[in-house]
């Protein structure tokens, strides 16, 4: 039993992890496959990427969430938040099962804003209560825990979806998803406990709480060298990788796969690829570095756009189609495992939950707005040179990138071993 007590914590964790990546896919891949079947054009398709600034912006109604009284205070100040949003995104998701994109697609759109919105708020309580739950020694094996979580989740809401498309049809599949929904309400309810309170009283005034949590992180960020470089760098560093990715479904859909080709592939093949990567990501940083791990995965996820270019001129290969999503997920988690590191190492002791949600909220920019504009390329340009100007569009992050780790090295550059 005491073994039960001390994994507990970790349960929790997977299992909110599953909570928080369920939304993702309906607001993204899922949903974009949703109007690529329904006949919305592609420059529309590309304008869904609008739809998730929430996960871009969420960190300007953080404070709320740390200093407002929660809808039911009476489960504490996170669990407090978090059940009733999982409630609220619950609905929200069976409701837009009930709207057709192919009638109109606005309104299908307008309550996928709102599932947005939703998910983002639940990952701001879900990331406090990751951090406030386990003593240090623990943040790791708790991260991992949630990571898996989320990955089974896209896997859920990704490939898992399309399948019950193709048995039983797209509101079947939404009002499903929501009922697993359920499984991140009764953990809030029944097996999450409420971390203690912070030993130090928050400010009284709202404006020194707001100082606090916004202000404070920003100045002591913009104090240090080279800042103007490190945003530029972390602002463009995915943005080639944004541009494919948007366009990925209709791509897909215009080369002739089918639902069940794509959940065949881009499922637990493609969820292995990507943890494989940041596995192997995570090796690579320990050993050589996090400056020369940036440098070698961050030329991986460029060249790795020129799969596309390889399947597009193909045209309906599945053996290339493996090829493809296997070399663009395992770069993508190369790439992810040393960004992240380096993210990490930007941030100041007094501040590191506040400087990570900003600078992760603005490497999330290129994909939200100017991945946008994907359809409209694509239109124009046709898919191969589309794909082409993909690989292109990651040139100047990986400048910026050069430029700044020979002025600015990573502070605690690992030695290789």
């Amino acid at each position: 039993m005491s073994a039960l007590r001390v994994d507990r914590p970790l349960v929790v964790l997977l299992l909110l992890g599953f909570s928080a990546g369920l939304p993702l896919p309906l607001t993204g891949f899922t949903l974009r496959q949703w109007f690529a079947e329904a006949g919305v054009s592609l420059g529309a398709i590309g304008l869904t990427a609008l739809i998730g600034l929430a996960y871009t912006l969420k960190f300007l109604w953080a404070p709320l969430l740390d200093h407002a009284r929660p809808p039911l205070s009476r489960l504490g100040r996170r669990r407090g938040w978090l059940a009733p949003v999982q409630v609220a995104l619950a609905a929200a998701i069976f409701a837009m099962g009930f709207t057709d994109p192919a009638r109109d697609a606005q309104a299908t759109v307008l309550i996928a804003v709102v599932v947005a919105f939703l998910s983002a708020t639940q990952d701001i309580a879900i990331d406090a209560l990751r951090i406030e739950s386990l003593p240090p020694e623990r943040q790791g094996l708790g991260l991992a825990a949630y990571v898996w979580g989320y990955r089974i989740a896209l896997l859920v809401a990704n490939a898992g979806a399309l399948g019950i498309v193709e048995l039983a049809g797209w509101r079947a599949a939404f009002a499903i998803m929501a009922g697993l929904m359920g499984v991140g309400l009764a953990t809030t309810l029944l097996l999450a406990r409420e971390p203690l309170p912070p030993g130090t009283p928050p400010p009284s005034s709202w404006g020194a709480r707001l100082r606090l949590a916004v202000i404070d992180p920003f100045r002591d960020f913009l104090r240090r060298p080279g800042w103007p470089l490190i945003l530029a760098f972390v602002a463009l560093f995915k943005l080639g990788e944004a541009l494919a990715g948007i366009m990925t479904a209709p791509f897909y859909r215009a080369l002739g796969f089918s639902r069940l080709d794509v959940a065949a592939v881009s499922g637990v093949f493609g969820m292995a690829a990507t943890l494989a990567g940041v596995t192997l990501g995570g090796i690579l940083v320990a050993r050589i570095g996090v400056g020369r791990a940036l440098i070698a995965t961050g030329l991986g996820q460029m060249l790795s756009n020129l799969m596309y270019v390889a399947l597009a001129e193909a045209g309906r290969s599945v053996p290339l189609l493996w090829a493809q999503v296997g070399v663009e997920n395992v770069t993508d988690g190369l790439a992810d495992a040393a960004f992240v590191a380096y993210l990490s190492g930007l941030t100041s002791t007094a501040f590191t939950a506040t400087q990570y949600a900003l600078l992760s909220s603005l490497a999330a920019v290129p994909l939200r707005t100017l991945g946008a504009t994907g359809g409209f390329l694509a239109e124009a340009m046709g898919w191969t040179r589309f794909f082409l100007l993909t690989t292109a569009a990651a040139l100047p992050g990986m400048i910026l990138m050069l430029v700044l780790l020979s002025r600015f090295p990573p502070k605690r550059e690992a030695e290789p071993t």
